[in-house]
């Protein structure tokens, strides 16, 4: 038996589930998680933050990386920071949208739509919020 990924969206793929881990050969590993951000979230955070980048709220003139870890923080998913190997400074850990959930990722877009709601900032989605 081969990988295998099931969306529990309803009883019947549950039912599938069921089947295949009692299949499952002995020592298979199972991983059960929170869906992952989906393409179109991703495409739509960087059509807003690009937005936002372009507008330069406040006189902020940042590139869209600048501007997406000041909405990480802002919508929760801070960093935390350790000593460099060297000594020499200190660097940021455990800080990717990469590995938000699509439930977390939802919450970074809705701060970057907050945002860029309350300084005016002209969406070019015709709907961000969908």
């Amino acid at each position: 038996m081969s990988g295998q990924t099931i969306r529990l969206v309803s009883p019947e793929t549950r039912r599938r589930a069921h089947v295949l881990i009692d299949c499952a050969p002995e020592g298979a590993v199972l991983n059960i998680k929170e869906a992952a951000r989906t393409n179109d979230q991703n495409s739509k955070l960087w059509a807003c933050i690009g937005d936002v980048a372009r507008a330069r709220p406040e006189g902020r003139n940042y590139k869209t990386e600048v501007w997406k870890a000041l909405f990480m923080a802002e919508a929760g998913f801070k960093p935390h920071f350790e000593q460099s190997l060297d000594g020499q400074g200190i660097i940021p850990v455990g800080y990717k949208s990469s590995r938000l959930n699509k439930r977390e990722f939802a919450d970074l877009l809705t701060a970057v739509l907050a945002y860029g709601d309350q300084h005016g900032i002209q969406w070019s989605e015709p709907n961000p919020y969908e």
